[in-house]
């Protein structure tokens, strides 16, 4: 994954041309605008909720922060982002770059369907796709209680995305989850057969901010636009 000091990006192979996409890290821009000048335009920002509601956005939309967990848009030179500190922020686009989404991957949104809510909202087919997850928490750092994991067995086939995504933990009742698997897992299903990551952790790679790790933090931003 190509990373400057100040953001990383998809790889250059097999991600559409005409999309861009990056996260920031620590060294990265602070606040709203400067961030916002990475790319060419205006900014969609979101007010997040750990939900799954997936909005489209717009130049009508940008004077808003609507409350959804996800965006997506067909207009060249918009940029539409989702902030994280350990959760998985997710980036689709067609081959053809005609449309691009972004998605805010904690393990609520994630069990909560915010991927294949994106996925079904975008006007394209789900196996013209190409997604990316940036930098989020590791499984060996991500340790969750009976409820998160509860939560996963509880979605459909939730014994095979339990085995594929859920670890025993280092503590009696406490489990290690991989959000990066299940992201992906949860995209497969979803009919995207294309996925990129590196499987950057923001808590043991000190580039980035980890809620987990610090507690009061500062916030990641992962943006994408259509050129």
């Amino acid at each position: 994954m190509p990373m400057d000091h100040d953001r990383v990006t998809p790889p250059a192979g097999g991600w559409p041309e005409g999309c861009r996409a990056l996260t920031t890290t620590r060294n990265g821009p602070a606040d709203p605008e400067a961030v916002a000048a990475l790319g060419p335009g205006p900014m969609q920002w979101l007010h997040q909720v750990h939900g799954n509601h997936c909005i489209e956005a717009s130049a009508a939309t940008l004077g808003e922060r609507p409350q959804a967990d996800a965006a997506w848009t067909c207009q060249r030179r918009l940029s539409i982002s989702v902030v994280t500190a350990d959760c998985v922020p997710v980036v689709l686009c067609d081959r053809d770059a005609s449309v691009v989404g972004v998605a805010h991957g904690g393990w609520r949104g994630l069990v909560g369907g915010v991927l294949p809510a994106l996925v079904n909202a975008l006007p394209v087919p789900a196996g013209s796709l190409v997604a990316w997850l940036g930098p989020a928490i590791g499984p060996q750092a991500y340790e969750v209680g009976d409820d998160v994991a509860g939560a996963v067995a509880a979605l459909p086939d939730g014994r095979l995305l339990a085995r594929d995504c859920l670890a025993e933990g280092r503590r009696p009742g406490k489990y290690q989850l991989d959000l990066f698997t299940l992201s992906e897992r949860l995209l497969e299903r979803a009919g995207v057969a294309q996925i990129c990551s590196d499987r950057l952790c923001t808590y043991s790679d000190g580039r980035f901010y980890s809620y987990r790790r610090e507690g009061s933090t500062g916030r990641l931003v992962t943006m994408a636009w259509l050129v």
